[in-house]
């Protein structure tokens, strides 16, 4: 490879992996996408990755299979080719060794990956005078610029990233309309209030919920510890996830 890995991904990175198929000699990436947790960087163009699950079952990868690996990171995601060439258990895991195939680059396709969760959430619409606030100074904390007292309402939070949100509520804002969002993570062992402005990008009714409405929110003006203390929160409950299904797998077999 023509860099170093670790300045780039470090074990714990979230990975999808995606197998490749040719068709007539082009590439066809049109294939399922499984989930994975980076282990450890052995070499510069090989790596050690968790064995993808599936609904509790363990994902046999094919010796010599081609994969399309994306690489969730801090620093935004990267992508390359990779080559299945052992797998093993070691330590209670289920461990697979992929050779990188191709250069790691950053990629565009989405900048933050989406958690999927059930975190309640209290928003409203912001006010005229609030936005203008904004736009003027958008270094003004929160509690400078919004005004007390407002009625918040009640929704869930469905999936979240370091870019935006996902919520389901009975009532429906106005699309690209700016409202208020106040939600609880828990961050370094403390439960921590967000207080952050977002965009509405979409709304819909819920298939088969009538009254239920998905908003599709994007964060404006965000501070960038918030979001990296988001982007944190993210990868640790990703860890979680990942240590657990992992578990299940040895106890289960």
């Amino acid at each position: 490879m023509q860099i170093i890995l670790s300045k780039f991904i470090e074990p714990g990175n979230r990975i999808e992996l995606q197998k490749v198929r040719r068709l007539k000699g082009e590439e066809d990436s049109n294939q399922k996408v499984y989930v994975s947790q980076l282990i450890d960087v052995i070499s510069d163009d090989r790596i050690e990755i968790a064995m993808p699950m599936e609904k509790s079952k363990l994902i046999l990868l094919p010796i010599d299979s081609v994969y399309d690996l994306y690489f969730y990171t801090r620093n935004g995601l990267y992508q390359c080719h990779a080559r299945v060439v052992d797998r093993y258990k070691a330590n209670n895991m289920f461990l697979v060794q992929l050779d990188l195939t191709s250069n790691l680059r950053k990629h565009q396709r989405r900048e933050y990956y989406r958690f999927s969760c059930a975190l309640e959430m209290n928003s409203r619409p912001l006010k005229e005078e609030e936005v203008q606030a904004i736009e003027k100074d958008v270094d003004l904390l929160s509690s400078d610029i919004l005004i007390p007292g407002l009625p918040l309402q009640k929704s869930v939070i469905a999936d979240i990233s370091g870019g935006g949100l996902r919520f389901v509520a009975d009532y429906a804002y106005e699309v690209d309309s700016l409202i208020l969002c106040k939600y609880r993570l828990w961050i370094d062992g403390e439960s921590k209030e967000y207080t952050l402005y977002g965009k509405v990008l979409g709304v819909k009714e819920v298939d088969k919920r009538p009254g239920s409405f998905e908003h599709r929110v994007q964060y404006v003006h965000m501070d960038k510890d918030n979001r990296e203390e988001i982007i944190k929160y993210i990868f640790n409950e990703e860890r979680k996830t990942l240590k657990m299904m992992n578990k299940d797998a040895y106890y289960s077999r």
